[in-house]
This record gives C-alpha cells, sequence and structure tokens, in this order.
C-alpha cells in the first residue's frame, strides 16, 4: 500500500479524491428516532431505541467502530451504585456530587445515571465487554470481590467505581448496532436540526447532513431526535498534527450538537464554565509519564534522589502506609473518583492525594526533579493490576503506551517511570503528563443543553445524552447511562408522535449554505486558517481572566471571522467542506460561551470563572443558573435556583422524580399523563 507521503514524492501531485462526488445530490431518510453523535452516549442510545422497537438513524463525523472521546477505550466505571457490592447509594453519590459542585452541577443527569450505570454496565457485559476477573488473576485482593469477581478502584471500602477491561467497548457496540440493523451514516457532518414550520423554538422534526466524503446532502426525517455529539475540542486550540496524540479525549469535536442546538433556539446552561486545557493535547500522551491520578491512583512517587513524595487524606493528615491511599479516612463516608466532570470537590467526598504544597517543597528544594512514578513500592498484585490491567485498557494507552513501553523493555517491577519537568505549579494536580496548563488555553468544562427528568431539552422532540451535550453530566460511563434512558424516553415519546414535515424553505436555505464553500472562488482560506483564528480569539479574549470589554470585542472578532474570512472561506473537496462547516459551529459555539460569560456578573471559583470587572467572589445573589436561548438572533435569558430539579414542577426529591420518569409508573399501568 502506498502512502499519502510516497504517492506525491513518486507522482509530484496530490492524488485525486477518491470517492464520487455527488454535490447537490439528495438523499431523504426517515426514522422513529433520529441520533446525532456517535460516541458511546449516541451508541448505547442507539441500541436502547431500537430495543425499544423504534427505527433507528444515527450520524457520525467519524467512522461508528472507534469514534468520540470514548472510542479508544476505558478501565473504570464511576457511579455504579446498584452493583452488589456497593455501599454507596444512587442519593448517597447524587448529594455527593452536588455539594462538592455547590449546586453548579446536573442533579437529575447525575441521579439517573448512578441509578442506572449497573444496570448498563450488565448490558455492556451483554454485549462482550469483560467487566469481572474472569480468570482470577487478581484472586484475594484487595479490590476484588472473590464471589462476583468484580475489581474495584479509588475506594476499596465503599466499592462503587469498577475497573473493567474496556479497550475494545466501543467496538462492542458498534456490532450489537449492526445487530440490530441500525443504520448508520458515518463520515457525516450534521448541519442544522429542522424544525415543525421553520419556527426557531418549534417541534424538531429532523436535520440536514453532508457526507464528507461524497459531498451528498442528507435530510433526516425524525419523530425524535437525541443529541449525543461531542464538546469543543478545537474550540480554543488548533494544532491537530502536534495534538492528537496527546489528548485525552478527541480534538476533533467542533461543538456540532451545541450549535445546531443553538440555532434551533434550544436552552443552554453553564456554558460560561470553563477548565484548564490540561487535557487539551499540549502535555503529553495520556498515562505516559509518571503520575498518581486516575489510572496510576495510589502509585508511590519519588525524586531523584528516591525521596518519596509523602500522601496525605483531603484533611491534611499524613498517610503511613499504602492501604490507607484506597481507604476513606476519619470523617469520609466514602471518596469519589477523579474524572467524574467535577471542578472540585468537598473534603469530605474528595480522594487521597500527594501532598497538596509539592510545588513549594519543590522550590524550596526538598524535592529534587525530575520526579519519579515507582510501581515497585506498591505490592506486586496492585502493580500488575495498574501496569497491566489498566495500563493495558484506559483510552489512548493499550498500544501507544502499554505495548510501546513494554516492548521498549519497561519493567515495572523494577523500572521507574519519569515524570515530566515542569514549572513547580505543574506539579499542582498529580496527573503530571497533561503538563503546566496555559492560563488562556481553555476547555468546555460543563455547560451544555438544559434538560427535565426525560433528558429532554426545551424544544419538543428534542433529547440530549451524554458529558458534553448536557450540562453538568460525568464522564464515559455516565455518557452510557444517559444515551440508554434518553433513548428510551425519546423512542417512548416517538410512539404517539405526529409524522414529522419538512419545510422545504428551511432545506433549501440550509443546502445553499453548506456548498456555498465549494462553489465559490477558490482564493479564499482554507478551513484550518479558520479554525485557527478562531482558537486564537477565544484564547486571547476568552481565556481565564475576562471583562466586558474583552468579551464584547471578542464577540465583535468572532462575527468578523464570520462575515469576512469565513464568507470566503472555499473547500476542495467534500472533506474540507465538512471541516469549513464544523468551523461555523465553533464559531457559534464561542458566541455561546462569551454571551454567557457576559451575563454572568461576578467571579466564582465553584465554576472557575473570573471577571476581573466584577472580581467579588460568589456572592449569594448570584447563586443560581441563568438559561440562555437564541430568538432571531439576540440572546434570551433567565434565572433559574440551582435545585431547580427539585422544584415544581417536580417532586421535592430524586427518588420520587425518578419514579415518575423513568418508567416504573407506565409500567405498573400507572401511566403519567
Amino acid at each position: 500500500m502506498t502512502t499519502w507521503s510516497e504517492f506525491v514524492e513518486q507522482h509530484g501531485t496530490l492524488p485525486e479524491w477518491p470517492y464520487p462526488i455527488r454535490y447537490d445530490q439528495e438523499s431523504e431518510i426517515a426514522a422513529d428516532v433520529l441520533i446525532v453523535g456517535g460516541g458511546v452516549a449516541g451508541c448505547h442510545a442507539a441500541i436502547s431505541a431500537a430495543r425499544q422497537g423504534a427505527e433507528v438513524v444515527i450520524v457520525e463525523t467519524g467512522h461508528l467502530k472507534r469514534s468520540g472521546s470514548g472510542g479508544t477505550g476505558v478501565d473504570h466505571w464511576h457511579g455504579a451504585c446498584k452493583n452488589p457490592c456497593s455501599k454507596v447509594t444512587p442519593l448517597d453519590y447524587t448529594m455527593a456530587v452536588m455539594e462538592s459542585a455547590h449546586g453548579y452541577s446536573n442533579g437529575i443527569a447525575r441521579y439517573i445515571t448512578c441509578t442506572e450505570g449497573w444496570e448498563t454496565l450488565l448490558e455492556c457485559e451483554q454485549m462482550g465487554v469483560q467487566i469481572r476477573d474472569l480468570h482470577d488473576e487478581f484472586k484475594g485482593a484487595d479490590f476484588r470481590d472473590d464471589e462476583t469477581k468484580l475489581m474495584f478502584g479509588y475506594d476499596y471500602r465503599n466499592r462503587h467505581i469498577l475497573r473493567i477491561w474496556g479497550f475494545d467497548l466501543k467496538q462492542c457496540l458498534f456490532y450489537e448496532m449492526k445487530r440490530l440493523r441500525i443504520r448508520m451514516y458515518n463520515r457525516t457532518v450534521v448541519t442544522s436540526l429542522l424544525t415543525e414550520g421553520a419556527r426557531q423554538g418549534g417541534r424538531v422534526v429532523g436535520a440536514t447532513g453532508v457526507n464528507m466524503r461524497t459531498g451528498e446532502f442528507y435530510i433526516f426525517k425524525s419523530k425524535a431526535t437525541i443529541i449525543a455529539s461531542g464538546g469543543g475540542g478545537r474550540l480554543f486550540s488548533f494544532a491537530p498534527e502536534m495534538t492528537a496524540a496527546g489528548a485525552m479525549s478527541t480534538m476533533n469535536s467542533a461543538g456540532t450538537g451545541h450549535a445546531i442546538g443553538w440555532n434551533a433556539g434550544a436552552e443552554f446552561v453553564q456554558m460560561e464554565q470553563t477548565a484548564p486545557g490540561r487535557l487539551s493535547g499540549f502535555g503529553y500522551a495520556p498515562y505516559s509519564m509518571g503520575n498518581t491520578s486516575n489510572t496510576y491512583h495510589g502509585t508511590s512517587i519519588v525524586d531523584a534522589n528516591g525521596k518519596e513524595v509523602p500522601w496525605f487524606d483531603p484533611f491534611g493528615r499524613e498517610l503511613k502506609t499504602v492501604e490507607e491511599r484506597f481507604l476513606p479516612s476519619q470523617g469520609q463516608r466514602f471518596q469519589l473518583g477523579i474524572g467524574i466532570g467535577l471542578q472540585m470537590y468537598a473534603d469530605q467526598y474528595k480522594w487521597n492525594d500527594l501532598s497538596r504544597d509539592l510545588p513549594e517543597r519543590i522550590r524550596r528544594g526538598e524535592f529534587q526533579l525530575p520526579l519519579y512514578a515507582d510501581l515497585t513500592r506498591l505490592s506486586e498484585i496492585e502493580r500488575r493490576c495498574i501496569w497491566g490491567m489498566m495500563i493495558g485498557n484506559e483510552g489512548k494507552t493499550r498500544i501507544p503506551i502499554y505495548d510501546t513501553l513494554t516492548k521498549a523493555g519497561f519493567d515495572p517491577d523494577k523500572d521507574l517511570l519519569q515524570a515530566p519537568v515542569m514549572l513547580p505549579e505543574g506539579y499542582q494536580h498529580s496527573n503530571f503528563w497533561g503538563g503546566t496548563p496555559h492560563p488562556h488555553l481553555r476547555s468546555l468544562a460543563g455547560g451544555g443543553f438544559l434538560v427535565d427528568w426525560d433528558l429532554r431539552t426545551s424544544l419538543e422532540g428534542l433529547y440530549a445524552a451524554g458529558t458534553s451535550p448536557v450540562f453538568g453530566a460525568g464522564c464515559h460511563g455516565e455518557s452510557h447511562t444517559m444515551g440508554r434512558y434518553a433513548a428510551r424516553k425519546a423512542a417512548d415519546y416517538a410512539k404517539d408522535a405526529a409524522e414529522p414535515v419538512v419545510d422545504r424553505k428551511q432545506v433549501d436555505a440550509e443546502k445553499e449554505r453548506a456548498y456555498r464553500h465549494v462553489k465559490q472562488n477558490k482564493n479564499g482560506i482554507g478551513w484550518k486558517e479558520l479554525n485557527a483564528a478562531i482558537a486564537r480569539v477565544m484564547q486571547d479574549y476568552c481565556g481565564k481572566y475576562k471583562n466586558e470589554l474583552t468579551l464584547t470585542r471578542g464577540l465583535s472578532l468572532l462575527n468578523e471571522l464570520k462575515e469576512n474570512e469565513g464568507a470566503t472561506a472555499c473547500a476542495a473537496n467534500p472533506h474540507e467542506l465538512g471541516r469549513t462547516l464544523e468551523c461555523f459551529s465553533l464559531i457559534t459555539l464561542g458566541e455561546m460561551v462569551m454571551q454567557a460569560s457576559r451575563l454572568r456578573k461576578c467571579s466564582t471559583a465553584y465554576l472557575d470563572f473570573y471577571r476581573l470587572d466584577y472580581p467579588k467572589m460568589d456572592p449569594p445573589e448570584w447563586e443560581k443558573h441563568l438559561p440562555m436561548r437564541q430568538e432571531d438572533g439576540r440572546v434570551k435569558w433567565r434565572e433559574l435556583p440551582l435545585d431547580f430539579h427539585l422544584r415544581p414542577p417536580y417532586a421535592s426529591s430524586y427518588e420520587e422524580n425518578y419514579a415518575r420518569h423513568a418508567g416504573q409508573l407506565e409500567r405498573q399501568g400507572a401511566h403519567e399523563s
């Protein structure tokens, strides 16, 4: 097989586009349930809806077999509170998350995911995912239950976080979709939502899309639609040749689901929340460097002279043994694990970690760089679990990290794994491979669609699932579980929904917009230049520190990009066309972040949000959500209590709301009107 570079060298020219070009050609596809986005949330949603008897179509910009942030694997599953060994209830877990987030999280999504997470994981097991130590490799370990053969992480006493062999989890979902004969559209960028009567804010009746290989135009008609797309991996930074392998999640996401939802008139909340771009690709390959975070939790860290960095509990008490690192401390009922979409944790639920003042101790010379992860100081069974089992299954680690280092001779029984050499402040977080985050390099960190207890958005017929579309929602296991739940509700809605009627004028307008960049003069900029400009505007005008002037100027610059450079952007083939259309989604996403940032006229540590013109931290009068939507090009917003999900028209308890909405009452014959 000839590579791209070899072809150019041999022929002195680029190869011809290898697929048939079908610009303007239309295909109309009808479904009961349309799913936009094919990560783990979208795939599980497709499976769930199909099992409910719905006709399902799923659309993905990549290939469904491995696409999305979860497509490369996972080694542990959070919030499986109903597994037979768990000592944490769904209510315990939800309250711990909401307390840690000071209310700035999603109580609906959290309660649903830890109530149904174990059931969802069992479904994954039925599809072929290994979730138990079937071969007794770790029999007798503190983190294993010998009766069920389940394995646990972080908190060995309360056992609500499961270790799993999830390197092939996405493939298992893919083959189950094939078995169910779900119609799959790969390499397709969705460009808009279609609404009843073409009205912004009206019932969603489908979507439009463009095939990124043939250029064919798709009109999807659906009774119900689920947004399960990714976040904005290319919003604040764009250097794909450098960052693709160095990011934990996918860097190809362009916030398409957010953008089409915003343009259709859906409400969004918490879009002002961003976080340091630690995992955005400017550090090191995930889990390739010595650290003690997440998958490496519990690992000993030593300095260049072999001096061990001490471990402490969340209350500042030094831990004397390795075993204590995996257990709650005095004053804690249980510990939450890292990687569940929280920016901070209350001490009563935070995990044990390295000394919090490690950066200062490095500055004083108490510890000499470089630091190293020393797996030899763990027990043999802990060492085998971290290096052999977890590093072999976590996202992006099986081939580039585990296989590469093993073939190079790395032996965890005797070798150390060096941590990166950084500025001292880079060691504040024990996830060392993330590097030292730049203050203006941010990433989305919790904003998304405002949803109800059915995971329905503010628009009829439109649902959301996954940790990017749904605000404050969590991580990998949560994405699966929300997809499963939202699809159940969407399929139920579709049973009685009126047939979708698509407005032809709305389709024609979108089709004209979509093809503009392949039909105009080829002297304009390409999509990469446009994407780089968007990222620079976001870094400069919506970084960690903001004020009204920077945000206003940033909005003006994004609009100028859209009307000037963006309007003349050209595409030479369907792939470039798809990427160009994604750039316009990124512009919309950036506008959403800046508009939400303008609305919150205060600073708050809970959202890692800082306004230089409103420096007062966390004033009580601003402890509220600020849902916003677009109407005729203008931003409309309102105020909403942080605990809105437990206020009328909802019930006052999580348990009652779940019972009303999850389907139990219907099964008991007490169908809710």
